[in-house]
């Protein structure tokens, strides 16, 4: 099952990576079209992998309110590790050092993708379906997320090679999270419906915190019901994933 995480965990982090750096080649009016329906599609692979996979999964190997317990402290957790995040970013604003927001976006990506190498663990020991759901989730959310990071990057001055090559190594973070992952839950089997329960508080957080904010900027009827097309096909996928 090892290489088959491996090769996962790389589509969910260096596959993106890939994603979004193509989407960099094309003009600046085209990528900002795309992006909305790439969001939206994303919304709808965090909140399918969450509540048609990972949490109903979940559910089935510990006690309800446990679980829940684990999936409300994660998403506290994760809006706690956020606010310190943007508290951090907002300082350096204030005190004019702009090249210090860049090590720092990086840093938080890397933490984000070692997170995202456990997630996809958890998922693939629990079952190959589930995981192969997760991996899909998390490449459809961390492509505009990583185009959002690249722009941030250029615009802090970085060159588009040393954004690419930077955000690459930032990437690769999900894989030795990945691998510790593998052999720390392969001997706590015990853990792995409470990381689920963490893995689901993420998407729902990253969901709703995140990606969704951005798309009610758009307010014209045909955006929008193109963007709720998009968040219902980003469900039906892990819907038709999960039931093959």
């Amino acid at each position: 099952m090892l290489h088959w995480i491996i090769a996962f965990t790389l589509l969910g982090s260096i596959g993106a990576i890939l994603g979004a750096g193509l989407l960099l080649l094309f003009p600046k009016g085209i990528r900002q079209s795309l992006l909305p329906f790439l969001v939206s599609y994303a919304v709808g692979t965090l909140l399918g992998g969450a509540f048609l996979g990972l949490i109903p999964t979940g559910l089935e190997q510990a006690p309800a309110m446990p679980f829940m317990l684990t999936v409300l402290g994660g998403i506290v957790a994760f809006f706690m590790l956020e606010k310190l995040i943007l508290q951090r970013h907002s300082l350096a604003h204030e005190s004019g050092t702009r090249k210090s927001a860049g090590p720092l976006i990086l840093i938080g990506d890397a933490f984000h993708n070692f997170v995202d190498g456990i997630v996809i663990v958890a998922a693939f020991i629990t079952s190959p379906e589930l995981g192969v759901t997760v991996a899909l989730a998390v490449v459809a959310h961390e492509i505009p997320q990583e185009i959002g990071e690249f722009a941030i990057l250029l615009d802090h001055g970085y060159s588009r090679r040393k954004a690419f090559i930077l955000n690459t190594l930032s990437a690769t973070s999900a894989l030795p999270g990945a691998i510790l992952a593998y052999f720390w839950l392969g001997q706590a089997e015990w853990v792995v419906p409470y990381m689920l329960a963490v893995s689901a508080a993420s998407f729902v957080y990253v969901a709703s915190v995140d990606l969704i904010p951005s798309l009610h900027h758009e307010m014209k009827r045909r955006a929008s019901l193109q963007q709720v097309a998009m968040l219902i096909a980003g469900i039906a996928t892990i819907a038709t994933i999960i039931a093959a």
